[in-house]
């Protein structure tokens, strides 16, 4: 095969989030771009990842409320579940979003778009069968993948990762989950919901470092889900075949079904790109950088999106992208780590957090802080949908500055934007209360939150002195 030759301003590896952003924003801005993607355009997030799973969850909610429909006045009814047409709605909504992420799109905007796996064979220089590029500037963007780990036999066991369990031909009837983070607690719940018996398995605590107290709300909404919750439970031997898996656990316990979901984590492909003759250095984590996503030892050489071994989140990706183009193409020094990135588990009820929790913010600041605290259950939006599990609690430090803030209930990844605003701006909590929501919506919840923390001072003994003083003028 002939190699085509190219010389050009950005080569990009890996056309995920991360990557499409970064050949997207350098082609509109008139720089010559290479594309390299040897699966399918749009990466995790479209094919495998955020798409697909809150696709099944949104029918999984469906199910949910049609079993709950008593609560307004209506009947119960107890869902028939097609999995071919849930596959169907799921392929649907990627297919409808594919479009954007597709190589002809790309190659409209300019880029070239070469459908090879790549690899460095110098420090400047990357190559596939049909391909060779020299450029100012690689970027590598090639995610992450499920991480699998060291559990004896489970190497010869079938099992699922996020990257398959879309795809089963039919409805698994039991499934044991390995892993309680985000992606463990969505994918069970979506299929506890549609009928699979779902029994988690966590070595530590569910959701991981979060707010404990938005936790056991979930922890309760999985268990009236009919989810066994296994904590502070590790898996040491996996057995069986496309039929039945058991798992055997620390303590001697053993479980069985039908079907095995691996969801431990996730870990960065920086294999078999030659990595080692680009003199880039990197770990099981990611390429090695700087804070500003430079490679610390080939200043030719950038790393976005999971890869780079920060937080892997799509909108994290992108925010990566626009880190690479500030710095890399306009010169003005940007960093990659932020206090105001969100994340959210799109579990029911959602779980949404943005710098600090409580716990967090204790350790780090001792006595310079303050928590205020709103309820769903005193939100009329809340109570008129019969979804008043959760609330917001803020993290406040000195002066009004927010550390963080965590909201758990129905819509939290909506409402945790109006604090990621206020943050990103560095406003005051006082920007909070200024505010004017429109009524019934759940994201007054936050400004209640924000109004808590000058209850004292407003309504305090002080104030009311000045008050009565007040009123003699008038």
């Amino acid at each position: 095969m002939t190699q085509q030759t190219f010389n050009v301003d950005v080569c990009v590896i890996g056309a995920g989030a991360a990557g499409l952003s970064v050949a997207a924003g350098a082609a509109q801005l008139g720089l010559s771009v290479v594309l390299f993607e040897a699966g399918e355009m749009g990466g995790d997030c479209l094919n495998t990842g955020c798409v697909p799973s809150k696709s099944l969850i949104a029918a999984s909610k469906i199910a949910h409320n049609m079993r709950h429909a008593a609560e307004f006045g209506l009947k119960n009814v107890k869902p028939v579940v097609d999995w071919n047409k849930v596959r169907n709605h799921v392929d649907g909504v990627i297919a409808t979003i594919a479009p954007i992420d597709s190589q002809e799109r790309f190659e409209s905007l300019g880029c070239s778009v070469v459908r090879e796996h790549a690899n460095f064979i110098s420090p400047h220089v990357l190559e596939s069968p049909s391909a060779r590029v020299k450029a100012r500037r690689f970027v590598i963007a090639t995610g992450a993948r499920a991480a699998i780990p060291p559990i004896t036999g489970l190497h010869e066991t079938p099992f699922l990762t996020n990257e398959t369990v879309f795809t089963q031909d039919s409805l698994p009837h039991s499934l044991i989950v390995l892993g309680g983070g985000a992606v463990g607690v969505e994918l069970g719940q979506a299929f506890a919901r549609l009928g699979t018996l779902v029994t988690i398995v966590e070595a530590a605590n569910i959701m991981g470092p979060q707010d404990p107290e938005a936790v056991q709300a979930v922890r309760t909404s999985l268990q009236a889900d009919g989810i066994k919750l296994l904590e502070g439970a590790k898996a040491v031997i996996v057995t069986g075949d496309t039929d039945q898996v058991s798992v055997t656990l620390e303590d001697g316990r053993v479980l069985e079904a039908q079907r095995l979901l691996v969801a431990v984590g996730r870990t960065a492909r920086v294999e078999n790109l030659g990595l080692e003759k680009a003199k880039v250095v990197y770990s099981k984590k990611g390429v090695e950088t700087d804070q500003h996503l430079r490679s610390i030892s080939n200043p030719r050489v950038w790393a976005v999106g999971d890869v780079a071994g920060k937080e892997q989140l799509t909108h994290a990706a992108g925010f990566q992208a626009s880190v690479f183009i500030r710095n890399a193409l306009f010169k003005a020094p940007a960093k990659a780590q932020v206090s105001h990135m969100p994340a959210v588990a799109y579990c029911e009820p959602e779980l949404a957090r943005i710098g600090l929790t409580e716990i967090e913010a204790y350790q780090q600041f001792k006595r310079d802080v303050m928590v205020t605290k709103a309820e769903f259950s005193d939100n009329d939006r809340a109570q008129t949908e019969r979804t008043t599990t959760g609330f917001c609690k803020l993290v406040i430090g000195k002066g009004g500055k927010i550390l963080g803030a965590t909201i758990v209930g129905e819509g939290a990844g909506e409402a945790i934007q109006l604090v990621g605003m206020v943050m990103a701006n560095n406003q005051k909590v006082g920007a909070l209360t200024n505010l004017i929501s429109p009524y019934p919506t759940r994201s007054e919840i936050v400004k209640r939150a924000a109004g808590a923390y000058f209850t004292p001072r407003l309504f305090s003994e002080k104030t009311r002195k000045l008050i009565r003083f007040l009123k003699n003028f008038g």
